[in-house]
């Protein structure tokens, strides 16, 4: 078991806009349908941020989570892994809200401030659907997305210790790494951890495939493999190749359509089921077998699906 690749799935996440993709979904409705149907695919983790349902604005609503939360529980054994990112124009405080209300099994933990600078988006489109999406942009190039270390301990502290939920420990630079080896030094974070490598945002990690032998290279050092399972995520058109790179070097991989809304060059992907089984089928290729829900719950000591508030 310890060899099983887990494919965590993200499905709808606060940086795409509806104006990118006719298939990025919205609606409480619309995220619970590509929920199930990506763990159908073989996702064992799912990775969910809400929307307005109005509008598809990123929402840190606890009752729009409510909305589809149950009926995931309902008809999947998967993980569910609430965001604390939430979106970086959140405050702190909105981006808690939901995780702490439902106090899943996982949940995001970005590991420090950054600039997450999405406004390269704008050269590519020039009708919006909806009047938000050009100003959230906008705003992307002069904000900062803030996790301090008092941030993070509280995270640690309330959504951890209070609720009983571990955390996929967001890593978008060298730096994060550092941030989660000084947690662990200090006992704030307890092993396994769950290690996700970011690349391709601005303001983070760029896509070499260097940067990824040294992330893992270097979480290795500071963390002690034995301590924490690592898995990868590439950004935009970067998702298949740096996700199998990830996993020939032993690691696990995270697709959806949060992280980009292509399943091939110039293809948009009609759901992320559509990735979870590209990626899938990768890895079977590779002679790699997929971890189930339950073994993922084994591996990252999970409290259990009857454990949590929805």
């Amino acid at each position: 078991m310890a060899d099983k690749v887990i494919i965590s799935c993200a499905i709808t996440g606060s940086i795409h806009t509806p104006t990118m993709s006719p298939y990025l979904p919205l609606t409480p409705d619309q995220i619970a349908t590509q929920a199930i149907e990506a763990a159908e695919a073989g996702a064992a983790v799912l990775h969910l941020h809400a929307r307005n349902p109005a509008d598809g604005f990123p929402s840190p609503d606890p009752q729009v989570f409510l909305q589809f939360l149950p009926r995931i529980k309902a008809a999947t054994n998967a993980v569910v892994n609430i965001t604390t990112g939430g979106s970086p124009q959140m405050t702190v405080e909105e981006r808690m809200r939901a995780a702490l209300h439902v106090k899943p099994e996982m949940a995001s933990l970005n590991m420090g401030t950054m600039n997450f600078a999405l406004h390269r988006a704008l050269k590519r489109f020039k009708d919006w659907k909806y009047e938000w999406e050009q100003p959230y942009l906008e705003r992307s190039e002069g904000g900062i997305f803030p996790n301090t270390f008092v941030d993070i301990k509280r995270m640690l502290k309330d959504l951890g210790e209070g609720c009983g939920t571990r955390f996929e420990f967001e890593c978008y630079d060298l730096g994060h790494l550092y941030n989660l080896a000084y947690l662990l030094e200090e006992g704030l974070v307890k092993p396994p951890l769950y290690v996700q490598s970011i690349f391709g945002i601005l303001g983070g990690m760029g896509v070499d495939p260097e940067n990824v032998m040294f992330m893992r290279n270097t979480a290795d050092r500071l963390l002690g493999r034995e301590n924490y399972r690592w898995s990868v995520l590439g950004a935009g058109r970067h998702q298949m190749a740096l996700s199998t790179m990830g996993a020939i070097l032993g690691g696990n991989v995270r697709v959806g359509l949060e992280d980009s809304v292509y399943l091939g060059k110039g293809q948009l992907a009609k759901n992320s089921a559509e990735q979870v089984r590209r990626i899938r089928g990768i890895l079977e290729a590779l002679s790699l077998e997929i971890a189930t829900p339950d073994e993922v719950r084994e591996m990252l000591q999970l409290k259990g699906v009857d454990k949590v508030a929805f």
